[in-house]
C-alpha cells in the first residue's frame, strides 16, 4: 500500500474526476489526429534553447527550386489577375492546361504515382510565389495539395485507392475537391446532416453491401468542376448489417461526380475571388462500401482524417497565401511611398505614414519567418495540429493588418480598381483566408488554447487519461505517478516565473550571446508566466474553461505570440544574424511582448477566482504592464528599410512577382526615383525645387535631364489609375488600355 497514493492521490483523484474537462469522442479524435513540436516546449515554461537552434532550417531541392524558376515564373508570367477576375471569372485554358501538363496539382503525390513529391517547403514556396501574382490561381493550386482526395488518399487510402487515384490525380486527368460543409453545420462539423446508410443496392450492374447518400455540401472550392469528391457524412448501419453499432460516425469516401444522384451546382464568387466554388448535393447516390476512404476499417474515422487534412490548409497553404500578401504589401507600398509626394516631399518621409510602413515591414518578417518554421517542423515529420491553429488564425489576422496598412498608404491609388490596381484584388481575398479551414473567430476562441492545453501540456493529457481509465485503482495508480511530477513541475514553475517577472528575466538563460541575448531572456519569462497562469486556470476552472472563450481566447493569443515570436528569432539566427534586419526583429519582439503582458493583465482582471487572481499578478505580472511595444527610432529605421533599395528589402520581399505590368513598372518608378535623389538633393542645397528651372540654368547635363523625365514620366504613370467608358462597364468593365496620368 502507498500512503501518498491512498492518503493524498485518492481523495485528489476523485475531486479532479468532477473538475478537469472531460474529452468526447470528437475532441479525443482531433486531438489524436497530430502531435506536438515547439508548442510543447513552450507550454513546459522552460522551452530549451539550444534544441531550438539545432533545428535545421528549411531548403529547397535542385528540383524543387528549377520548379520555382522555371515552370512557377512561367506561370506567373500567363496570369492576368484583372482579366481572370473581372472579364472571365476563371483561369484561361491554357493555364488549366499548363497546371495539369506541369503537374501543379501533384505536388504532394509521390513519383511513383507521377507526382513532383514535394517538400511542404517547396509546396509552401510554390503558393507563395503564385499568391503574389493571383489569388486565384494560388487557390487552384493549393487545395488539390491540401485540402484534398490527395492528402488523405496518401495518409489513409488503401493501395488499390492509391493505385486508382493518385496517378490521375497527379497529371490532371480528375479534378478533386472536398465535401466538408454544410448549411448547418460549418465550423460544426460534428453537426452535419450529410447521411449514408449501409444497405445493398445495385452498382455497376451487380449487388453489392455498400451506402445510400444523400448531402447538401457549400463553399467547395474545385467543386463545380470536379471530378472526384472526398465527401463527409455520418454513417449509420440501422439493420446491423455490419453487425455492430447503428451510428458509425463521421465517415469519408471517395465519390465520383458522374456517378447517378450526385449534382453539382452553380457557383459561389467569393470576395469576387475567380477560383472555381460551389455547392453540390447527392440523392440516393450509392456506392460500394470499397469507396470509404480507406476501406471498412476506416469507417467512422472521417473526424480524424479531417483534422489531419485541415492540419495542411491551416499550417502550409493559407500561411503562404498570408506570408505573401505581407511581402507583395512590404514591396509595393514601400516603393509607393517613397515615388508619391504630398507637400513636395515622398510621403514616406511622414511618420504617420512610416507607423503604417513599418507595421507592414515587421509583419512580412514575421510572417515568412514562421511559414519557414513551420516548415522545417513538417521536415522533421510533425504534424503539429495546434501549431497549425495558430499559424492559420496569427498568419491571417496579420495579412488583413498588412492588407489594411497598404491600402491606408496607397489611398485612391488603391481604391479605384482596374489593370494597374496591384492590391485591389488582394484586400477582397482576405476575407477568404480569415473565414476558412475553421473561422478565426472560433480558432481563436477554441483550438489554440483549448486543444493546445490538452495536446501541448506536459502533464494534462495523461491525467485526463488516467481520469477516463475505467479500472478505478489501474486510473488512479496511473494518476498518481503523473499528478505528483506535474506538482513539482507547477512548483519549479512558479519559482522560474516569480524570479524572472521580478527582474525583467534579466538572468534568464540564453542560448547565445549578441543583440537577441535579451530576447530570449524575456522569451523565457513569458514562457514561465504562460505556463503558470495555464496552470492555475486549469486548477480552479477545470472543464468550465472550456466554456469561458474569453479568457480561451487571451492564453491562445500568449501562445501564438511565443510561437510567431520564436519563428522570428529562428530567422534571424538563420540568415546570420544580419545586423541590417535588427529594426524588424525588435519591432516584432517588442510588439509581442506588449501583447503579451496586455493579455495576462486582461487574464488577471477577468479570473473568477479572484484570491488566485491576486496571487498569481505576484508570481507574472508584479509591476503591471510595463512594455511600451517598438520605440520610435524602431518605426522610423523599419519604414526606412523598406523605402530604400537594400539586401534586407531584397530578403523581406523574396520571391514576390515583378513582372513587366503594374509592379513591374512600379518597380522601375522607384529604381528612377532613387537614381535621381542625388540630383534632387544638390538642387535643393541651391534652393531651386523644380530640375526644368535648373535645366534652363545650365545646371544640368543632357543625360540628368533624360534621366530626370524618365523617373517625372514613370511616377505620373504610376500615380494614374483607372477610368473606364460607360459602355465598357456596361459590357463587363473592360478597361482603357492607358490610364489618366495624374492631376
Amino acid at each position: 500500500m502507498s500512503f501518498r497514493k491512498d492518503r493524498l492521490s485518492r481523495p485528489i483523484y476523485h475531486w479532479a474526476k468532477t473538475v478537469l474537462p472531460e474529452m468526447s469522442a470528437t475532441e479525443a479524435e482531433a486531438i489524436e489526429a497530430g502531435d506536438v513540436w515547439w508548442d510543447a516546449e513552450l507550454f513546459t515554461g522552460a522551452p530549451d534553447w539550444e534544441a531550438f537552434l539545432d533545428i535545421p532550417p528549411a531548403e529547397l531541392t535542385e528540383a524543387e527550386q528549377a520548379f520555382i524558376d522555371g515552370p512557377v515564373e512561367r506561370l506567373c508570367a500567363m496570369l492576368d489577375d484583372w482579366k481572370i477576375t473581372w472579364e472571365d471569372q476563371d483561369l484561361p485554358p491554357e493555364v488549366w492546361a499548363f497546371l495539369k501538363r506541369e503537374r501543379f496539382f501533384g505536388m504532394i503525390i509521390p513519383k511513383r504515382y507521377g507526382g513532383l513529391e514535394f517538400s511542404a517547403y517547396a509546396h509552401s514556396e510554390v503558393v507563395r510565389k503564385i499568391s503574389t501574382r493571383s489569388t486565384s490561381a494560388a487557390v487552384t493550386v493549393m487545395v488539390p495539395n491540401s485540402l484534398g482526395p490527395g492528402e488523405l488518399l496518401m495518409q489513409f487510402g488503401t493501395d488499390e485507392q492509391r493505385d486508382r487515384w493518385l496517378p490521375r490525380l497527379a497529371d490532371g486527368r480528375e479534378i478533386p475537391a472536398f465535401g466538408l460543409t454544410s448549411p448547418e453545420a460549418g465550423s460544426d462539423a460534428a453537426s452535419m446532416t450529410d447521411e449514408g446508410v449501409i444497405c445493398e443496392g445495385e452498382y455497376q450492374g451487380r449487388k453489392v453491401l455498400g451506402m445510400r447518400l444523400n448531402w447538401r455540401k457549400r463553399y467547395i472550392t474545385l467543386g463545380p468542376i470536379s471530378t472526384v469528391l472526398g465527401l463527409a457524412f455520418k454513417l449509420r448501419d440501422p439493420d446491423g448489417l455490419l453487425g455492430g453499432e447503428e451510428n458509425l460516425g463521421i465517415t469519408v469516401a471517395l465519390v465520383p461526380t458522374d456517378t447517378p444522384g450526385v449534382t453539382i451546382g452553380r457557383r459561389h464568387l467569393p470576395s469576387m475571388q475567380a477560383f472555381i466554388n460551389g455547392p453540390n448535393e447527392g440523392h440516393d447516390v450509392f456506392l460500394p462500401l470499397d469507396a470509404v476512404l480507406g476501406g471498412r476499417e476506416r469507417i467512422g474515422q472521417g473526424w480524424m482524417m479531417l483534422n489531419a487534412a485541415l492540419a495542411a490548409g491551416r499550417g502550409i497553404s493559407l500561411p503562404s497565401l498570408s506570408s505573401a500578401g505581407a511581402a507583395l504589401a512590404a514591396r509595393t507600398t514601400g516603393a509607393y511611398a517613397r515615388v508619391r509626394q504630398q507637400f513636395r516631399i515622398p510621403i514616406g518621409e511622414f511618420e504617420g505614414v512610416q507607423e503604417r510602413l513599418a507595421r507592414i515591414a515587421a509583419n512580412a518578417y514575421l510572417l515568412d519567418a514562421a511559414r519557414r518554421f513551420t516548415c522545417s517542423g513538417l521536415a522533421l515529420g510533425h504534424h503539429p495540429s495546434v501549431v497549425s491553429a495558430i499559424m492559420k488564425h496569427g498568419a491571417t489576422e496579420r495579412m488583413r493588418v498588412a492588407a489594411n496598412d497598404a491600402m491606408d498608404v496607397h489611398a485612391g491609388k488603391a481604391v479605384i480598381d482596374g489593370p494597374n490596381n496591384y492590391l485591389g484584388n488582394f484586400y477582397r481575398a482576405v476575407p477568404v483566408g480569415i473565414t476558412v479551414e475553421g473561422a478565426n473567430i472560433l480558432t481563436r476562441s477554441l483550438i489554440v488554447f483549448g486543444q493546445g492545453a490538452i495536446r501541448a501540456h506536459p502533464y494534462i493529457l495523461k491525467e485526463m487519461q488516467a481520469l477516463a481509465e475505467q479500472d478505478v485503482e489501474k486510473g488512479l495508480a496511473q494518476f498518481d505517478a503523473v499528478f505528483w511530477t506535474h506538482v513539482v513541475h507547477t512548483l519549479r514553475t512558479a519559482r522560474r516565473a516569480f524570479t524572472s517577472a521580478w527582474t525583467d528575466g534579466l538572468f534568464g538563460e540564453a542560448p547565445t550571446g549578441g543583440p537577441a541575448r535579451r530576447y530570449y531572456r524575456r522569451m523565457g519569462r513569458y514562457a514561465a508566466a504562460f505556463a503558470l497562469a495555464s496552470d492555475m486556470a486549469l486548477l480552479t476552472m477545470g472543464g468550465s474553461l472550456k466554456r469561458r472563450e474569453m479568457l480561451s481566447a487571451r492564453f491562445g493569443d500568449i501562445l501564438s505570440e511565443l510561437y510567431m515570436m520564436s519563428a522570428a528569432l529562428k530567422r534571424w539566427e538563420d540568415e546570420g544574424r544580419q545586423a541590417e534586419d535588427l529594426p524588424l526583429l525588435d519591432y516584432v519582439m517588442q510588439d509581442g511582448f506588449l501583447t503579451i503582458e496586455r493579455r495576462l493583465k486582461e487574464i488577471l482582471d477577468n479570473f473568477p477566482n479572484r484570491p488566485a487572481a491576486w496571487l498569481l499578478k505576484v508570481f507574472v505580472l508584479p509591476f503591471g504592464v510595463i512594455r511600451t511595444g517598438p520605440r520610435d527610432h524602431t518605426v522610423r529605421a523599419c519604414a526606412r528599410l523598406i523605402l530604400e533599395p537594400s539586401a534586407t528589402r531584397d530578403r523581406l520581399t523574396e520571391g514576390v512577382y515583378i513582372g513587366d505590368e503594374a509592379v513591374g513598372r512600379l518597380e522601375q518608378a522607384f529604381d528612377l526615383v532613387v537614381r535621381t535623389q542625388p540630383i534632387h538633393d544638390r538642387l535643393r542645397a541651391r534652393r531651386i525645387r523644380d530640375w526644368r528651372t535648373a535645366a534652363e540654368q545650365g545646371l544640368l547635363t543632357p543625360e540628368e535631364m533624360a534621366l530626370l523625365k524618365d523617373a517625372d514620366d514613370a511616377v505620373a504613370d504610376v500615380v494614374a489609375v483607372d477610368d473606364f467608358a460607360p459602355e465598357d462597364l456596361a459590357r463587363g468593365a473592360r478597361p482603357r488600355s492607358v490610364p489618366h496620368a495624374a492631376e
